[in-house]
Order: structure tokens, then sequence, then C-alpha cells
């Protein structure tokens, strides 16, 4: 039996209660701009992904909810992909940029996600992951709320996500700013 999708009964929802932050200092940690496309991986809604449309080639987004995908459509993305993380339909090497934001925690197996990204990832590029960092007060609390909520919530440290990604090969960096941490994986060129 599948699991209730928390996603589509709260995407109507979403954008009015989640508020995206300031985007200046997401774009820089991107490395924006490029002329390949940006993958938002779990980009439900497209908050984070859809302002720097101008800034890329396009932006494709994955979600695993299609009533998220149906509110990013609704603010005009095109390129929406109802998919789990774990095994996305796309060919190795086709993104020259991927942000996950905020959903590491949310897949089922984060291990086969960032594997996953990993072989999408273009040699070259970059990935960067937004999570909220579980060694703070107010992200325990978040994530024993998710619990309470039946969400199948799984906060991984910052310094997990980069081992993970350190041994297939990622230059990786983190960066933390109160209770979120940006883990920035660049993929370099044989």
């Amino acid at each position: 039996m599948k699991s209730i999708n928390h996603f589509d009964l709260i995407a109507p929802y979403y954008d009015r209660f989640i508020k995206p932050a300031d985007v200046t200092r997401f774009i820089a940690i991107i490395n924006l701009p490029t002329t390949g496309y940006l993958l938002d991986a779990g980009g439900g809604t497209g908050r984070k992904s859809l302002p720097l449309k101008e800034m890329t080639s396009g932006i494709v987004i994955a979600d695993s909810s299609l009533g998220m995908l149906s509110q990013a459509q609704a603010k005009g993305s095109s390129l929406n992909i109802c998919s789990e993380t774990e095994q996305l339909p796309f060919k190795a090497e086709s993104y020259e940029r991927i942000i996950m934001v905020d959903t590491l925690h949310h897949v089922a197996n984060f291990r086969h996600t960032l594997q996953e990204l990993w072989r999408i990832l273009k040699p070259g590029g970059r990935l960067v992951i937004e999570e909220p960092d579980i060694r703070t007060l107010p992200v325990r609390v978040l994530a024993m709320l998710e619990k309470l909520a039946l969400m199948r919530s799984h906060f991984i440290s910052p310094q997990i996500i980069s081992e993970e990604l350190s041994n297939r090969g990622a230059k990786v960096v983190i960066q933390i700013d109160h209770a979120i941490a940006w883990i920035i994986a660049d993929k370099l060129v044989p």
C-alpha cells in the first residue's frame, strides 16, 4: 500500500507558509549564470528555482507530488517531471546545475538519491543541497513534529552528506547559516 504523500495535501498552501529567502546568496552558491539546464530535484512548487529561470538555459522540476508540480505549472514552469529522486528518468551527465532544497530528509533512501544526482550531473557541474541542520535545536524540534505528522523524514547531518558525495569523487564545501546548511559538491572534469 502506497503511503500518503503529505505534499499533495499541502500543495495549494505551501507557498503561502514557506516563503523563499533572499536568492542573492543562493545564486552565488549555485554559481549562476550557467549556459546549461538546472534541475530542481524534489523542487515542489519551484519556489527556489523558478526565480532563477533567466540565469540558465532552462529549469526542470522533478518531484514525486503531482499537487506540488501543478502549483509549479500554475506559476509558469513548463518542464515538470513526476519522479522519486532515487530513480530519475534522465540520461547520465544531463545537467550543469542541480539543486535540492529542503528535500533530502524526505526521500526514502538518501544514498540512492545522492548516487542518482551525481550520475546525472555533468563533469564541471555543481550540485547544491540545502538542508536544515539537524545538529540545531529548532531542527530537532522540526524533525520530531514531522515524525508526529507521519512524514517519512530522516534528517542527515551536513557532514554525512558531504562524506557520501566525497566518496563519489566530489569536491565538497559546507556552508552553514543558523539552522540551514548548504552542501556544495563540484564534479571535477576528468
